[in-house]
């Protein structure tokens, strides 16, 4: 993808450095769903974070400023990704846009929905508005999910926002409500809210190729890492069958096609994945 340094984004936040997010601190109905769809997706056991018992520490050593230093490049990178992702979005629903934050951190991290740790991977926060983001997760995502490149990253940051827009426009709360209704809906709605966000990637893709920012192979990328975080795909990398009816975010082909979806139009509208022809 071709960026440049425009230094750190205003709406960005830094707590690499600011010790061990508490663990064991109750969260707020958001944050229990949050924490169990990522459960789900993962294949990591999160719901330990739930409350009840005495507060403890990640532990785990401080963050060396050799080690902040090392990062600063990916730190200019994603800030130039948010900023262009934000004022894309800005233009698109005519300036009725108020700015997500993007808040870094290490090893876990207390949100607005309450407190996760690392391992969750990247999430947004509708309580405070914010994106989070453990540049770590970078890491795994080329090395154990095989989904390299630069692109790789900027969509993963353009799902997370897609999930502001859809907070911005209701999209999120009429979900939450529905799953809330009809208990039996509740991954299925999930599911589409999930594919939403990466059809809006997508969009974003295309404004962005439409621009010059993107390079040969970018959208391969983004492909890439969409079918990286499918439900079938982390089913089978944990050892377990897939079975549709427990998806909370999409089988890799729905990633993709989504992904693409959105690319090929440029145009939100045409995300609609709660249509029933989407499942």
């Amino acid at each position: 993808m071709k960026w440049e340094d425009r230094g750190r984004s205003r709406n960005l936040e830094d707590r690499r450095a600011a010790g061990p997010a508490r663990m064991g601190i109750p969260l707020g109905i958001g944050g229990v769903v949050l924490v169990y769809v990522l459960s789900l997706v993962t294949g990591v056991d999160l719901t330990s974070i739930l409350g009840g018992g005495p507060s403890s520490q990640v532990s785990s050593p401080p963050v060396s400023q050799e080690e902040l230093a090392a990062e600063e490049e990916q730190v200019r990178f994603v800030s130039f990704v948010l900023d262009d992702l934000q004022d894309t979005w800005t233009q698109m629903i005519q300036g009725q846009y108020p700015d997500a934050t993007l808040v870094l951190y290490r090893d876990a991290v207390e949100s607005g929905c309450g407190t996760a740790p690392a391992a969750a991977g990247p999430f947004y926060c509708p309580l405070d508005t914010s994106v989070y983001v453990d540049l770590s997760f970078y890491d795994t995502l080329r090395q154990r999910y095989g989904a390299p490149g630069d692109f790789a990253q900027a969509y993963v940051l353009a799902h997370e926002i897609g999930h502001h827009i859809q907070n911005l426009t209701g999209t999120l709360s009429q979900v939450r409500q529905g799953q809330q209704s009809s208990p039996g809906q509740a991954n299925e709605l999930s599911v589409a809210l999930e594919l939403q966000a990466d059809c809006y990637a997508g969009v974003w893709a295309a404004s962005a190729g439409a621009r010059g920012l993107l390079e040969g192979g970018d959208v391969q990328e983004g492909l890439n890492a969409a079918a990286a975080v499918g439900d079938d795909r982390l089913s089978g990398m944990a050892g377990r069958s897939a079975n549709q009816e427990t998806f909370t975010h999409g089988s890799s082909e729905q990633r993709m096609a989504w992904f693409q979806n959105g690319f090929e139009g440029g145009d939100p509208n045409a995300c609609d994945t709660f249509s029933a022809s989407t499942f």
